[in-house]
């Protein structure tokens, strides 16, 4: 197995306070914001990682419940539509002869995703949140 190399963990200081800078990137110039981004994200990457995975935890703490049932409903969606699109003789042939059931399991799935619409949403923040932080350190950081 090939050899896996980690970027290391660089100081806090480094990363956020003392010898940081930080500048608002020139958005009329995005190939270099790009290359400060693509930069930073490199060379921070484990940085980076455990600050996400802080942030996905803390975010967990406070709604663990609803970071359970939003990951098991992402999860049972997305199963059932992998199961559908790679079997569609089966569901073809199940629609045609289960008219009725097939409605009700639409109905039911409606309602579902409406219900657990609250627990999705906090489990997506809990993922998108972290990326959203990692993204602006990286365009303001300045090395």
């Amino acid at each position: 197995m090939a050899q896996v190399e980690f970027a290391p963990l660089r100081t806090i200081g480094d990363f956020l306070f003392e010898t940081a800078r930080f500048q608002i990137p020139q958005i009329n110039d995005p190939e270099k914001w790009s290359n400060r981004v693509l930069n930073n994200l490199l060379y921070y990457q484990t940085n980076y990682f455990l600050t996400a995975l802080l942030i996905f935890l803390v975010i967990g703490i406070i709604h663990p419940v609803q970071i359970l049932l939003g990951f098991t409903a992402l999860a049972i969606c997305f199963g059932v539509f992998v199961y559908f699109t790679n079997s569609q003789y089966k569901a073809k042939r199940f629609k045609h002869d289960h008219p009725v059931f097939c409605v009700a399991a639409i109905i039911a799935a409606g309602y579902f995703v409406v219900y657990m619409l609250g627990a999705v949403l906090v489990f997506m923040f809990g993922i998108a949140f972290p990326m959203l932080i990692i993204l602006i350190h990286a365009s303001l950081r300045v090395r």
